[in-house]
């Protein structure tokens, strides 16, 4: 094994950066691989090009006859680019995408042949869906589930492929994947925020939800990550020492970036740029071989969509130039971890964006209103935003370097703090001229001023406010975004909806003016959302203490954090709104939790495997050398051989104390998993795995670790850390 690691240095140091021709300018290949209006006009008629837009910009549905049109025109586009299969793209609930491609090929007879797509073929397929993950929504042997053609994220080609991105159901209509809630939950959301425009502006018809992510990534050689068993089947390294350097000297961060680590982005961002994924930043993160992209801000779904496929182009692309990508958010201990942060915001049909603060007083209550509504759905439902977020992989993650802890917070800077606490004065009830004009000149109107100093960040905090956007910075790098999404775009919609609740109550009960009502409910709902508010720093002993004072939680591990979404109040909020209903919110549940078990249960199988059948060996070999190295000594010296092995007596008792240390406590994590697969309550053996197996792994991983600086370099069968983070 030893060897395997040597011959993965050496292959990774002769790499050189693979040259990468872009030929035309950005602007001018830029989703010329999407199916988007531009291509639609050219084969579309005008009635199907019609249909298709009014499904995108009204949710208007499309008709089968009129789906034929569409289908004819996607398919001659897509065969001129040379595709010759398609498929439907979607994202089922095992946090990967999916796809079946089928030809356009069919015979007619007579040895003839033909290309065909019909209109049923792009609207409607039924995949095998019997492996995917259902959560008890129905049988293995009920294989069937549809996927639906989604218009409002336009089909692309990729390898070949036509692909057409979908929702997937089940047989019965409940949502088996990530895009059905989040579409659910977008349009609800627009609904109560439209609502809630017209009292400041009568022309908004519609509210589009912008979401614009930060993946961020470790570009590692293949063959040093194929040195490397636990990287191959966790993503992340279970074992290994850290470094004397790692990223102490913050070298790295926004350096200039590797030469092979540059061919790598300029290649992917070409493929993003026909693809329509308008990726516009690049940069090194902050740990050693960690980098980052970013994109324009996009609408919601699309987004989502986009985000998807970068992650399965990104490993595409990789194998191209030697490199492998790990996306897990902790795969080095000690170094920064990969996260994913979701800058969320509203904008109006209008083109104004509700969390950024306008130039008069009016704009900017508008602005307030819809900034402490969001916050104030943050404070009624963090529980279920931390749950959104919640994986084994990020558990790792929280709390730890460059990341924010499992509390979820929100941050907004001293100067919005002030302009709240000046609204919290308001007097309760109607307002006298004098107040309403010294509120909207003194407080509302100088927010354009302030917000020129509130777009630094808290890098502990969850959830901050940067400006004209929130961003949620908790989200895991290997996550859907569409699952946060789909809860932030839910909580804020049932609060909009409360919001207008009460102020239109206080206008029709209370005899109050519109602006009146308005800072009279904003006044209780800062008074009632302080606790979520947080400017500290979120890593100490301090904050969780007051944390727990202001009755937020701190539910530091996935099972802890996913309960709440059995809770009967979730279940309530999603269903009263439609965006999921009981059968649907309690299958996520099952199957987040039973995936939080598989990956516990793999890497403790992992850390089992290498301990004992890597570590272990290696550490009795070199005792042997250390063993005859004392024993030529006492040939030699007699007696008098312990004053000349002092050193190797000592190194051969704490290899003996480690390797016992490891496999007994390698045992006791086998034992510890039988216990917990014999459960049969899904609680139970998820507690298991997380509170008696997972804490042995660092156990294993500690004496491990210690043998790894112990023994001599040339026998060590891992690929050390400094290898894996410092080979460029």
């Amino acid at each position: 094994m030893s060897t395997l690691r040597f011959h993965a240095v050496k292959a990774s140091l002769k790499r050189k950066p693979i040259k990468i021709k872009e030929g035309k300018r950005r602007s001018e290949i830029f989703g010329s691989n999407v199916f988007n209006e531009v291509a639609m006009r050219q084969y579309l008629t005008k009635t199907s090009l019609n249909s298709v837009l009014e499904a995108i910009e009204k949710g208007a549905k499309i008709n089968r006859l009129v789906a034929d049109h569409i289908s004819t025109g996607m398919k001659e586009w897509a065969i001129s680019k040379g595709a010759t299969h398609y498929t439907h793209w979607f994202q089922p609930l095992t946090g990967a995408t999916a796809e079946k491609h089928d030809a356009f090929f069919e015979t007619i007879g007579g040895g003839l042949a033909i290309e065909k797509f019909g209109g049923n073929q792009l609207v409607q397929q039924e995949p095998d869906a019997s492996s995917f993950p259902n959560g008890g929504i129905r049988n293995t042997f009920e294989a069937r589930g549809y996927t639906a053609w989604d218009p409002t994220s336009p089909a692309f080609i990729y390898d070949k492929t036509l692909c057409i991105p979908t929702v997937f159901v089940s047989y019965t209509g409940e949502a088996l994947d990530f895009k059905t809630p989040l579409l659910r939950a977008l349009q609800v959301v627009d609904t109560a925020a439209v609502a809630v425009c017209k009292y400041f502006d009568k022309n908004v018809k519609r509210v589009n939800t912008s979401l614009g992510w930060e993946q961020e990534y470790f570009l590692i050689d293949t063959a040093l990550a194929a040195s490397r068993p636990d990287i191959l089947l966790t993503g992340r390294t279970v074992l290994g020492h850290s470094p004397a350097k790692g990223q102490q000297l913050d070298d790295h961060y926004f350096g200039t970036i590797p030469a092979r680590a540059m061919a790598y982005m300029r290649d992917l961002e070409h493929q993003c740029m026909l693809l329509g994924i308008p990726v516009k930043t690049r940069h090194n993160e902050v740990a050693p071989n960690q980098f980052e992209l970013a994109p324009i801000f996009e609408e919601a779904n699309l987004a989502v969509d986009h985000n998807s496929l970068l992650m399965d182009i990104m490993q595409k692309i990789a194998k191209r130039h030697s490199f492998t990508v790990l996306m897990h958010e902790k795969p080095f201990a000690g170094v920064n971890g990969s996260g994913k942060h979701n800058n969320w915001s509203l904008s109006t049909n209008t083109g104004v964006n509700l969390l950024s603060p306008g130039k008069t007083p009016m704009s900017n209550l508008q602005f307030l209103t819809f900034f402490i509504n969001t916050i104030k759905a943050v404070q009624t439902h963090e529980e279920l935003l931390r749950a959104a977020i919640a994986s084994a992989s990020n558990d790792h993650r929280l709390g730890a370097n460059e990341a924010p802890p499992a509390i979820i917070s929100i941050f907004i800077g001293d100067q919005l703090t002030k302009v709240l606490g000046e609204l919290e004065t308001v007097t309760k009830g109607k307002l006298s001229p004098k107040e309403i004009t010294d509120l909207k000149l003194n407080v509302v109107g100088k927010i354009p001023e302030v917000i020129l100093d509130n777009t630094d960040r808290n890098r502990t905090s969850s959830f901050a406010f940067t400006g004209n956007k929130f961003e949620f910075r908790a989200v895991g790098s290997t996550a859907n975004c569409a699952n946060p999404m789909t809860v932030l775009s839910t909580i804020v919609a049932k609060q909009l909806m409360d919001f207008k609740i009460e102020v239109d109550e206080l206008i029709d009960k209370k005899s109050m003016k519109k602006d009146d009502a308005i800072f009279n409910v904003l006044r209780e709902y800062i008074k009632t959302s302080k606790a979520i508010l947080f400017e500290g720093n979120g890593y100490s002993e301090a904050w969780e203490k007051e944390a727990k004072k202001r009755g937020l939680s701190n539910n530091k591990t996935t099972p802890e954090a996913l309960k709440i979404k059995k809770a009967k109040s979730t279940i309530e909020l999603f269903e009263s709104l439609g965006v999921m209903n009981k059968i649907e919110s309690e299958s996520r549940y099952e199957i987040e939790m039973e995936d939080y078990i598989h990956h516990i249960q793999i890497e403790s199988r992992v850390i089992g495997d290498i301990a004992r059948n890597h570590v272990v060996p290696t550490a009795v070999r070199y005792q042997n050398i250390l063993i005859e190295n004392v024993t030529g000594l006492k040939s030699i010296y007699g007696d008098r051989f312990k004053d000349f092995a002092k050193a190797q007596l000592v190194l051969i008792e704490e290899i003996s104390e480690h390797i016992e240390t490891i496999n007994s406590t390698v045992t006791q994590m086998t034992e510890e998993r039988k216990v917990s697969n014999k459960e049969t309550c899904l609680e139970k053996k998820a507690d298991g795995y997380c509170n008696k197996v997972k804490p042995l792994f660092q156990d294993i991983r500690y004496h491990c670790d210690k043998l790894e600086i112990m023994i001599d370099d040339e026998l060590w069968p891992l690929t050390k850390y400094r290898e894996l983070l410092f080979t460029k």
